[in-house]
């Protein structure tokens, strides 16, 4: 196995970090200073060293976050908390998340140490499906549903969307979804006055691209503004209902060997 590769999956950090490390001379084989990141190393035998303390990997790790609205998908912000601040036993040095979610959207996220497993996910080629929870205020009509399942115009910049999903859940009036937005968000909604009389809707919309606020801007293209989001899917595998916002849990086997082919099955 690859030097660099060993440190990634051990946790001690990205790919890109650890070939820093080896070649700024911090990494022993066999206490040999190794300064090349692609040197091959028999990881049952030999015995790696970062700064005084031995390496051991334990290979490929994947988890399933289930994030709070409120932190940021990053390694490290000065304003604000963010995904990684959640995982407090485990080394995150060489963890990172598959794909991002906004601040103010909730829900699955994958973490990993594996760079394949990323690209297989996130590769905009692949095409892997990623379901979202919504509630909305608007109405969502036959003709609208057509449009976000057809494809849309969300920027003048942007090619319209590709081919989507939609599944409307309930609707109704502001008053008397109120109760039921209100216990899927965990908090209270404060809106301006009248706002009991404003239709409102969820649902549930899936894509298979990922840009930037694309649910948001895509329900904003149909006239409809989206009040609370959640992924609870990517591919066929959901989030699991055990997981309290901000707890996590590693995936089984059967969910990595079905993620590993999830390409396009929408």
């Amino acid at each position: 196995m690859r030097l660099d590769k060993y440190l990634a999956e051990a946790a001690i950090g990205t790919r890109k970090v650890v070939r820093n490390y080896v070649k700024n001379g911090l990494v022993m084989v066999n206490d040999e200073t190794i300064l090349e990141p692609a040197s091959i190393i028999d990881e049952t035998k030999d015995v790696i060293i970062y700064k005084n303390r031995r390496v051991i990997s334990e290979g490929r790790v994947y988890y399933m976050f289930h994030k709070p609205a409120g932190c940021i998908t990053a390694r490290k912000d000065d304003n604000a908390k963010t995904v990684l601040e959640y995982f407090h036993q485990i080394d995150t040095g060489g963890l990172f998340p598959v794909g991002r979610l906004d601040k103010d959207t909730e829900g699955l996220l994958f973490f990993t140490n594996d760079g394949e497993f990323d690209h297989r996910l996130m590769d905009p080629e692949s095409h892997v499906p990623k379901t979202y929870f919504f509630w909305a205020m608007g109405e969502l009509n036959s003709e609208k549903k057509d449009k976000l399942e057809k494809g849309i115009c969300i920027s003048e910049e942007e090619p319209l969307t590709l081919p989507a999903k939609v599944k409307q859940v309930q609707s109704g009036f502001f008053s008397e979804l109120e109760s039921e937005l209100e216990k899927d968000m965990d908090k209270k909604i404060v809106l301006k006055k009248n706002a009991g009389e404003q239709a409102v809707f969820s649902g549930y919309l899936t894509l298979t691209e990922g840009r930037k606020h694309q649910v948001k801007r895509m329900l904003k293209a149909v006239g409809c503004h989206v009040l609370y989001l959640k992924r609870v899917a990517v591919g066929p595998v959901t989030l699991d209902e055990n997981l309290k916002r901000g707890q996590y849990r590693s995936l089984t086997k059967e969910e990595i060997d079905i993620l590993e082919n999830a390409e396009g099955q929408m």
